[in-house]
């Protein structure tokens, strides 16, 4: 902002100077070299006519260097021999030009010389010196002006990076204050999102992590809470009958039978949640080792309702299958077994007497569609939304005497999501409850000839 600019206007001025001495040195020699012999009088006639005002003097010399013509009248340089580079320059016939600015004096100080030619030869010269103190004027004032303006630019923007810098450094300590209480334990801290900026982006994504960590948190800490509940209850059957075995004296056999026979019952129960609990604790760890493979689940659905034949006949639920040919899916087998078994067995274990079972299968728009309906007793719709939840059940007292833990639709849902399936629930038209789950339809790649 201060060095390029006055620089510019010096070459400019020093242009303008050197078109204009050079120009006028040239008139003038040109204007000389018509006469004759260059005395005093005749050089001082032909410059009568002349315009020297636009120069702060004027000097013509003879071929010797001899001063003919001064038009500083104060220090009159007549007959005296001129000692200037320029002038000698000149008299060998060369055209000179000088100029500088001086910072001491404030002024461009310009020098020209042109030679007065004659045959050829150069027979005399004309030097101009020009003093330009207004442009020196307008230059300093240009580089005040400059040096002004970059003060106050200068200021301001340090300012402006005082004000940033001490901003940013607020909203970074703010992110590492609330990293701190994170860290902690505290899942429940936000932090306040102002702007549009990466700081607020950053701060918008922390509060989201935040938040699936308080959900993580929750869910973890109401998983810990029902599974200590769901193996509490069979613990404490177990041991209250081994203790009322143990403390009887004369326990007649058929008690004995009937207190054994209920700890096995427990025991089942004990085991039936251990293996579910393992099961989703491998399909959230991702380290089931079942492979993916093409499985017609036409195939399985069958099978897995062969295997649940003696439960309907028990609840007295009639199973209905409409199940299309070519449902080929890329899943885990023993997953697809699991889902059909699940969704099948809460069908029946919560029917009515002389209710149904409907499973439809269909392979559509590049998707294979397996629908489970039932008209049994339905699902409130406050509770749709978390019936895939673990341990939640819609009817704890009724559940818990089916044999239900609360987890059969949880493993359902991870073995879905597992195998890149959807599952959801809804209401049926006709009472009970339909459960949707989709998988994308299995094509054979065709190999490269």
């Amino acid at each position: 902002m201060n060095i390029y600019p006055i620089r510019a206007c010096q070459d400019m001025v020093f242009t303008v100077k050197q078109s204009a001495l050079l120009s006028q040195s040239t008139a003038v020699s040109g204007t000389l070299a018509a006469l004759e012999t260059l005395t005093e009088d005749t050089v001082a006639r032909a410059m009568e006519g002349l315009d020297t005002a636009p120069v702060t003097r004027m000097l013509v010399a003879d071929r010797d260097g001899r001063i003919l013509y001064d038009t500083d009248r104060a220090d009159n340089a007549v007959g005296r021999y001129g000692l200037l580079a320029e002038l000698a320059g000149a008299l060998e016939g060369r055209t000179q030009f000088a100029c500088a600015y001086s910072a001491d004096e404030g002024a461009f100080v310009s020098r020209a010389a042109a030679p007065i030619l004659a045959d050829g030869t150069a027979a005399g010269a004309v030097f101009l010196y020009d003093h330009d103190a207004a442009q020196g004027r307008l230059i300093e004032g240009l580089r005040r002006d400059l040096a002004n303006a970059s003060a106050i630019f200068g200021g301001a923007g340090l300012v402006i990076i005082v004000l940033l810098s001490t901003t940013l450094t607020r909203r970074i300590k703010r992110l590492t204050t609330a990293m701190g209480v994170v860290r902690r334990g505290d899942y429940s801290y936000r932090i306040p999102v102002r702007g549009r900026d990466e700081l607020a982006r950053l701060s918008s994504e922390f509060n989201v992590l935040t938040g699936r960590l308080e959900s993580t948190e929750e869910a973890r800490r109401r998983f810990v809470s029902d599974a200590s509940h769901e193996l509490r209850t069979p613990l404490a059957a177990i041991r209250l009958l081994s203790d009322s075995i143990a403390q009887a004296d004369n326990m007649d056999p058929g008690t004995m039978r009937e207190f054994s026979h209920d700890i096995a019952v427990e025991a089942d129960r004990l085991q039936r949640i251990t293996e579910k609990l393992m099961s989703l604790s491998k399909l959230d760890s991702g380290t089931t080792d079942r492979p993916r493979e093409p499985v017609d689940l036409k195939i399985v659905t069958e099978r897995t309702l062969h295997l649940l034949e003696p439960l309907a006949a028990a609840q007295q639920v009639t199973i209905a299958t409409d199940l299309d040919e070519g449902c080929i899916v890329e899943a885990a087998a023993d997953d697809l077994y699991q889902i059909v078994f699940n969704l099948t067995e809460n069908g029946l274990k919560y029917n009515v007497p002389s209710g149904r079972v409907e499973l439809r299968l269909r392979a559509e728009s590049g998707a294979v569609v397996l629908t489970v309906a039932d008209t049994g007793i339905g699902i409130p719709e406050a509770d749709l939304s978390h019936i895939f939840d673990r341990f939640y059940r819609v009817d704890k007292a009724r559940s818990r005497a089916s044999g239900g833990s609360g987890l059969g639709l949880a493993i359902v849902h991870d073995a879905v999501a597992a195998n890149g399936g959807t599952v959801w629930a809804a209401h049926r038209a006709q009472g009970g409850t339909v459960f949707t789950v989709t998988f994308r339809l299995w094509k054979k790649k065709r190999g490269r000839r």
